[in-house]
């Protein structure tokens, strides 16, 4: 989601950066560049207006005109903006009389079903809550089936079926059981329809009478586009809708949904579904998205999904073999499965702001590689068809060992030939953040991937990325929060917080 606007944004902000001093006909020729980028994201145009209006008055100021880095000023105000128009984050309301009544509401198709399961499984896992779910789904086939389905395999609890009742007699029954079983949080989810027609509506509005709940999330689809804000302004209009969660935001859809539906409600974003599986559901952060769009990447997300998929005592044990100048293939294995965890090489380099990858044209040539997630399980493959002596010791790997472990392992010995490159670098780069420094990020990504499914001479064809001053990079301990200690020298990352005394 977003990288539509995310790529037009960048090539704007490029061309601003790279100039001394900006003139204001060249602020407005940039902010007219903005609200074209913004109007193809499918962002809706009194929202874009808006955006551009509270953009302008700032952005042409003689603060930024005079500034010695007018560029990046811009960007600064953008940016604020952009959080402004995205909102705080809301967390959901539990200050209410048990059961807390959470009412999910949207068009057919848009994802509420799974969406219900996820967010009670969320609730559970992370509020600690006792979570009850019904379904109010009278006209779709299956669909109570479905959620009780979501409960079976989340060990979730959920109202038992009774055929014939109304969606309002069934919300009224979810509420009592809710009260009756000491239940924390009681989730109804509604029925939909193909439109917002009069009878949904008039549906929903009889529900939350009966129900009264504490929160009404609407759930819409990120990929619907401008119709998102039509859809969304329908349904304000009959509940009291406290927030929005956007399904499918991992889609590759242009995200104005999110910048519109905010705008037209007036209510939060409060989450986003980012896959298809039951814990794929992520907190709505207006800042972090905002750094994500403009390319400032978003550090705390990956330093968030490092700490949950890390196991932390086989970090230590790496980190400190890298001190010594050891890295084993079973390590290179280890980080290899560690990255297919966090999303593969795709999921990781979207995370990571550009500036840190020299740019947004060189996060746009990586992006374009098409990288075959598959090969990190071809990786494994040809590891584990190694013998311990040929893991430890990857100097032994002849060509009659080569040949032994591409046969089992399914490959070819050109294949095993690249792993044991990748090893090779990837052991001299963890050599050198061992002993305190950190290569040139743009030369080693550049060589490992070329050995991978570029095509010949492309890591040549690309830009140099920045080298980066060890003595000068942010302090990643401060956004590790409560991770495991150890997670960033796992990820082969620098720690330059305060050295303890």
């Amino acid at each position: 989601m977003f990288d539509t606007l995310s790529e037009n944004l960048g090539s704007i902000f490029d061309r601003l950066t790279r100039r001394g001093a900006l003139s204001e006909a060249q602020v407005e020729e940039a902010l007219g560049e903005i609200r074209k980028a913004l109007l193809e994201a499918d962002v809706a145009l009194p929202v874009t207006r808006s955006f551009i209006d509270q953009v302008r008055p700032l952005a042409i100021g003689s603060a930024v005109l005079k500034s010695v880095t007018p560029g990046q000023q811009v960007i600064k105000i953008v940016n604020d903006a952009l959080i402004d128009m995205l909102g705080a984050p809301a967390p959901l309301n539990f200050d209410a009389v048990p059961p807390v009544v959470v009412m999910m509401v949207g068009l057919q198709g848009s994802g509420k079903t799974t969406s219900t399961g996820k967010l009670a499984k969320f609730v559970t896992d992370n509020e600690k809550r006792k979570v009850l779910m019904a379904s109010l789904d009278t006209q779709r086939p299956a669909a109570m089936q479905q959620l009780a389905v979501l409960g079976e395999q989340t060990g979730i609890a959920t109202l038992p079926i009774v055929e014939g009742q109304s969606p309002v007699d069934i919300a009224k029954r979810a509420v009592q059981a809710g009260k009756l079983g000491g239940f924390d949080v009681v989730m109804l989810d509604t029925a939909g329809r193909t439109n917002a027609d009069e009878a949904l509506m008039a549906e929903m509005a009889a529900i939350e009478k009966a129900a009264t709940p504490t929160e009404t999330l609407l759930v819409a689809d990120s990929l619907t586009g401008q119709e998102a804000v039509n859809i969304a302004a329908q349904f304000a209009a009959r509940v009291a809708l406290s927030g929005i969660l956007l399904t499918r935001a991992d889609g590759d859809g242009r995200g104005g949904a999110a910048l519109s539906m905010r705008y037209v409600t007036g209510v939060p974003i409060k989450f986003l579904g980012v896959g298809e599986a039951i814990d794929k559901l992520e907190i709505f952060d207006p800042q972090r998205l905002a750094n994500r769009i403009l390319g400032m990447g978003d550090v705390v997300g990956l330093v968030e999904k490092a700490a949950e998929t890390m196991d932390a005592e086989k970090a230590e044990k790496i980190a400190a073999r890298m001190k010594k100048g050891q890295f084993t293939l079973d390590d290179m294995a280890a980080q290899l499965k560690q990255m297919q965890a966090m999303g593969g090489m795709s999921g990781v380099l979207g995370m990571l702001p550009s500036a840190l990858l020299g740019g947004g044209k060189m996060k746009k040539q990586l992006a374009s590689l098409n990288m075959d997630e598959r090969e990190l399980l071809r990786q494994a493959a040809i590891v584990s068809s190694m013998t311990r002596h040929e893991r430890d010791n990857p100097k032994a790997m002849n060509a009659s060992r080569k040949r032994r472990v591409a046969g089992g392992s399914g490959t070819s010995v050109q294949d095993v030939n690249k792993v044991l490159k990748m090893h090779r670098q990837m052991a001299d780069m963890m050599k050198k953040m061992g002993k305190g420094g950190f290569p040139d990020l743009g030369a080693g990504m550049a060589d490992m991937l070329g050995g991978g499914n570029m095509g010949a001479g492309a890591a040549g064809q690309m830009p140099q990325m920045p080298k980066l001053d060890p003595n000068n990079l942010p302090d990643l301990s401060k956004l590790a929060g409560d991770a495991p200690p150890d997670f960033l020298k796992g990820l082969g990352l620098p720690n330059n917080g305060p050295k303890k005394k």
